[in-house]
């Protein structure tokens, strides 16, 4: 890939004569590493990016956006630059809504949108935030920040044992709930292919969220429900890409 430093799309995984790239999104609190675990699960000819938001990793100089719009165009602008040819985009959680939401703004540019649109553990953006998807909010105090952080696997031992590290966890988790705070859908729709992954035991999920996001492409539309609640098994994240129906040769069905 070229057009955009490796610090924005950071290359996690390259594979000979790659054919197609799986950029993944930052997620709500993390950064690149939780994708590391993908590296050894990709299929043949695909390459593995993800896109690292300013004020983090090798973008810690760059400020936080704070709020979603600006969040969003900063996303949309990294990827117009990336040559990266054909790509499937792919969020989860909160930023299974950033990926649909950039996939979006991409729409109408064939030659820079994603071949196909991949999203996790997330409602439809059309109902707006739930109670559960407002936690953590901006009033926790910090150590109750750091326990949700731990809980969903975002704080490594050697994070919350130094306490630089543990300071900057915390700052980028304020930053990312002040972005999540400001998201308000405007009504978009996609007309790429769009996959869906849901745990089936997330509580976050609702009901109707398959029948919504259905509704929200004019492309070919599937989902997934696979075990686990809202990072699945650790086993089931590991091996996503493999139940990744673009980038694979043949779709499964549904999985668990």
């Amino acid at each position: 890939m070229s057009g955009v430093r490796d610090t924005t799309i950071v290359p996690l995984h390259r594979s000979p004569h790659a054919e197609r790239t799986l950029v993944g999104l930052s997620f709500f609190g993390g950064g690149t590493a939780a994708y590391q675990p993908w590296t050894a699960h990709m299929p043949a000819g695909t390459d593995l990016a993800v896109l690292c938001y300013p004020g983090r990793e090798g973008r810690f100089a760059e400020d936080f956006a704070r709020d979603w719009d600006g969040l969003a165009a900063d996303v949309t602008r990294s990827l117009r630059a990336a040559d990266l040819g054909p790509y499937t985009l792919f969020g989860h959680s909160m930023s299974g809504w950033m990926a649909f939401d950039v996939a979006a703004r991409l729409d109408s540019d064939e030659a820079r949108r994603p071949e196909a649109l991949v999203l996790s553990s997330c409602n439809a953006p059309d109902r707006g935030l739930t109670a559960g998807e407002r936690l953590p909010t901006p009033q926790d105090a910090d150590e109750r920040l750091l326990e949700w952080l731990g809980t969903h696997g975002l704080l490594p031992r050697h994070v919350r044992e130094h306490a630089g590290l543990t300071e900057v966890a915390l700052e980028l988790v304020r930053a990312d709930i002040e972005v999540r705070d400001t998201f308000v859908y405007g009504g978009a729709e996609v007309s790429v292919p769009l996959q869906m992954f849901f745990g089936a035991d997330d509580p976050l999920i609702s009901p109707d969220a398959a029948a919504r996001w259905s509704a929200l492409t004019s492309g070919p539309y599937r989902h997934d429900v696979l075990g686990g609640g809202h990072f699945y098994t650790p086993e089931i994240w590991q091996t996503l890409p493999s139940r990744i129906a673009s980038i694979n040769s043949a779709a499964t069905g549904s999985a668990s």
